[in-house]
Formats: C-alpha cells, structure tokens, sequence
C-alpha cells in the first residue's frame, strides 16, 4: 500500500478483490485501520491507552458530530460550527453563530491534527479532547443545553442503542462512552496530505517551485519559531500584537487568572488556509495579505506582546512585498484538498 493512502486518515482501508472468474464484478473487502501516525509527524499527544478508535466508534463519533440534538430545540451540531469544505472552520463568519443565531466571542477554530494538541480553544482551559466537547454544547451562545438533556434524547432513539452496543459492548449511553466517541471521530480528523508534505515525504516526485522554495526560506527565519513544522502550530499561547477587540477578550487570562497571560491566544497551525478565513480569534482579518499586513507594520505594543515580535526599537516582522509574495505561495502549499473532500468524515 502506498504512503498516501495509509496516512490519509486511518479511516481508509485495505482492499482485497477477488479474482474468481464467476464474479462479474470484485468483491471489496474493508480493514479498519485505526489511528495511524503520518510518517512526517511525531508521536501524538492524546492517551490512545484509554481510548483506541475502532471502527464501530468511529462511526458513532461521526454521528454524534453531526448529530443536531446535541443541542438545546435541536437545530446545532457540531459540524454547524465545524465544516468539513472549510477544513472544519465556519467559513466566512467572523465569530461563532450558534442556537437562535446567537454570536459567539471567538472564530470557530479548525478541527484537525488533535491528536497532537495538549490544549484547546483559543482561550485554553481544556486540557484533555475527551473534555472538550462539554463547552460548546454547555455553552450560552453555541448549543446551549445541558449534557443529561442530550444523553436523555439519545437513548430515546433506537439508533443510538445500537451504535453504542457495537462500540463499547452494551446498550448503556452515558457521558463518558459520548466523549470518547466524539474523540475518536476527531482523532481521525488528520490533515498530513498537502502538496508540503508530499514533498517532504518524496512521494510521487513533488517539489517546490521557486517562488515556494524561496517562501520556505523565508517562513523558516521568520514564522517557524511558533508556527513549527510539520504541524505549523507549537501549540503554546502567545500574544502577536492585535489591537484589543471591542469585548476586550483577555484571552488565556480567563483561565488562568495569570496577568502574564492577558491576550494570550492559542498559536494557530497554518494548514489549510484557503478554508478557514478569516483569520484570528475573532475572525477580524479576512485574508492572508492582511495578515501579513499586521505582522510588517500593525503590531501593538500590548501586554506581553511575545518578545519575538519586540525586537530592539522594531516591533513586527521585516518583511518586504516581495517576501509576502513568496511566503504566501509557500503557505499554499499546506493546503490539504484531499482532507476536506475525505467522504468518510462527511455527514452520512
């Protein structure tokens, strides 16, 4: 089997065909794979010991992703907030739109690559994926119900008892078997097949162009010391200079209470940004260029505003347009088209 399809997803299977000539067409045999590490990753974070994906919880995670129930008049899923074609962002919202059209705080972050997150959210908090799920649904402005609601509404459809049974042996649906199905499904949730990784991994003679080499030079010296390969997130939490939004989002201080940490945000990962705009936590740039645009000549001199930004008498990155011509084609190439079109983490 080749590379690209056994790091695709861990979803994708093995086929078998038959071969016997009284058969006019071949008889496909499936294997679940499970979780499989890209080869260019490192080793997840997530404790695969408490809760290895199968195949049955797989598919119940999937269809409590997508299961609108989850909410208070039944009418948000996760996958409202988080969808597929927009690399599992809300593509085009500045924030958040949940129950009753309410407006959240933050941009819907990405779902992909959990496995290797040791803290969610833009703001922090959650330490653990399996945890996770409970505040969006908790949440006033996004699901807006309460977990022994959504367990009540579940059991009362036989589907459910069913799927529930063939991932974890019984019919019992409680919170726990809830948040470990939904972690199963994300976990499976892997971006590793932009045109970068392919060249990384040598498959199939990928390189760069000019333009894109020129632009991994430059994103190296200039954007790697948070945005670290091959996942382009460190996943720590780093003030980068925007002006305070009009609610004045403290960022990480919310939860931790720490006055080092006001505006400190979750470094995001630079995978597939021609999907997920607009960009930062409250959505406030809505392309690439005006990104860019910040970290040449925006950044604010903040609280903590993260040293690597404050250099000498300069604040920002020295960065010509030439340089931002070149980085953006470089960032093209962590976009992963085979990742938001997998019809295996589509609704089914």
């Amino acid at each position: 089997m080749n590379k690209k399809h056994w790091m695709v997803m861990g979803l994708l299977g093995l086929f078998i065909l038959a071969c016997k000539k009284d058969k006019p067409l071949p008889e496909q045999i499936i294997t679940f794979l499970g979780f499989v590490k890209p080869v260019n990753f490192p080793d997840p974070v997530y404790n695969f010991a408490n809760n290895k994906p199968t195949k049955a919880g797989v598919e119940l995670g999937r269809a409590l992703f997508y299961e609108p129930r989850l909410s208070r008049n039944n009418t948000i899923s996760c996958g409202s907030c988080h969808i597929q074609s927009s690399a599992f962002t809300q593509h085009g919202h500045d924030v958040s739109h949940g129950i009753d059209d309410r407006l959240g705080t933050r941009n819907s972050p990405p779902i992909m690559n959990l496995a290797w997150n040791k803290a969610f959210m833009w703001g922090g908090g959650v330490y653990d994926l399996d945890l996770q799920p409970i505040v969006p649904i908790t949440t006033h402005e996004e699901m807006d119900e309460k977990l022994d609601n959504v367990m009540n509404k579940l059991k009362q459809l036989p589907k459910y008892t069913s799927m529930f049974k063939a991932a974890f042996g019984s019919e019992e649906i409680n919170t726990s078997r809830f948040m470990k199905a939904l972690s199963q499904f994300m976990l499976l949730c892997i971006s590793s097949n932009s045109k970068y990784d392919k060249v990384m991994r040598k498959e199939g003679g990928q390189t760069f162009s000019p333009a894109e080499q020129e632009g991994y030079v430059l994103f190296k010296n200039k954007c790697a010391s948070c945005h670290s390969e091959p996942l382009f997130t460190d996943g720590s939490f780093r003030n980068n200079g925007l002006a305070p939004s009009a609610i004045n989002d403290l960022g990480l201080y919310t939860a931790t209470l720490q006055e080092t940490d006001r505006y400190k945000f979750k470094v995001p990962s630079l995978r597939n940004l021609q999907y997920t705009a607009p960009y930062m936590h409250d959505g406030r740039f809505l392309s690439l260029s005006g990104v860019l645009d910040h970290y040449r000549s925006e950044v604010q001199a903040t609280a903590n505003l993260d040293p690597l930004l404050q250099k000498e008498s300069r604040r920002g990155l020295a960065l010509s347009e030439d340089e931002k011509t070149k980085l953006l084609a470089f960032l093209s190439t962590l976009n992963d088209e085979e990742f938001i079109k997998n019809p295996l983490l589509a609704e089914q």
